[in-house]
């Protein structure tokens, strides 16, 4: 059996339509693969979707090399696929070749930027040279600064912004969130502003995002 596309404007489903074959078997098949079949033609998983499961995994546990090269295998099959174009500019950051991610950015149709996994990639690089002097000692003299006068926002506003520089992620969160509490709308909401800037480059599943998210809302609307 071959299974094609259809028309259903004129109520046709052949091969008359100038298609090919999405898929198909030969003979009969045991119900239980049969209802395979059925449920992948219907949307369940596909190869892609697996290569793709397998990859994030790859880049997940630091095999950073293994999922770029399943990434761009993909799109070679694929070249709008904007979950594997995501993960190929992951892949570049987590290797340090922040210069060919954002090449391969700025080569994007503005369309594709706006996919939730290149915003996420763009707000991380974005982030990246906002934070660019982040390190050990910055980090404890501004620590310093704002202990001896808490009311400086913009002192723990760069204490943030010096803490995520520093990998010190989830302290910047908490950082950000405690300005929101103390003064939201201080120079034009800017504690909030780049919070939202952070939960972009994390991404809507990261832990941090999820939970820091609904502090917010709590701030907000309390």
């Amino acid at each position: 059996y071959e299974i094609y596309q259809c028309d259903w404007s004129s109520d046709v489903c052949s091969s008359d339509l100038g298609g090919r074959p999405v898929d198909g078997f030969m003979g009969a098949l045991p119900e239980g693969q049969l209802k395979q079949f059925v449920e992948r033609l219907a949307g369940g998983h596909s190869p892609v979707d697996d290569a793709l499961t397998e990859a994030e995994e790859f880049l997940k546990n630091g095999e950073t090399d293994q999922a770029l090269m399943i990434f761009q295998e993909i799109l070679e099959q694929d070249a709008a696929n904007v979950k594997a174009l995501g993960g190929m500019l992951r892949a570049y950051v987590a290797l340090g070749q922040d210069d060919v991610a954002r090449d391969l950015l700025a080569k994007l149709p503005d369309q594709a930027k706006n996919a939730p996994e290149i915003a996420s990639v763009k707000a991380t690089l974005e982030l990246k040279d906002a934070t660019a002097g982040g390190n050990p000692a910055e980090v404890q003299a501004l620590e310093a600064k704002v202990a001896q006068d808490p009311k400086d926002m913009q002192s723990r506003l760069d204490l943030a912004m010096a803490r995520f520089g520093a990998g010190q992620k989830e302290k910047a969160v908490d950082d950000l969130l405690d300005m929101v509490k103390a003064d939201r709308k201080w120079n034009e909401e800017a504690a909030r502003k780049q919070l939202v800037k952070f939960f972009e480059a994390f991404g809507p599943m990261d832990p941090l995002t999820i939970q820091g998210r609904r502090r917010l809302s709590s701030i907000l609307f309390k």
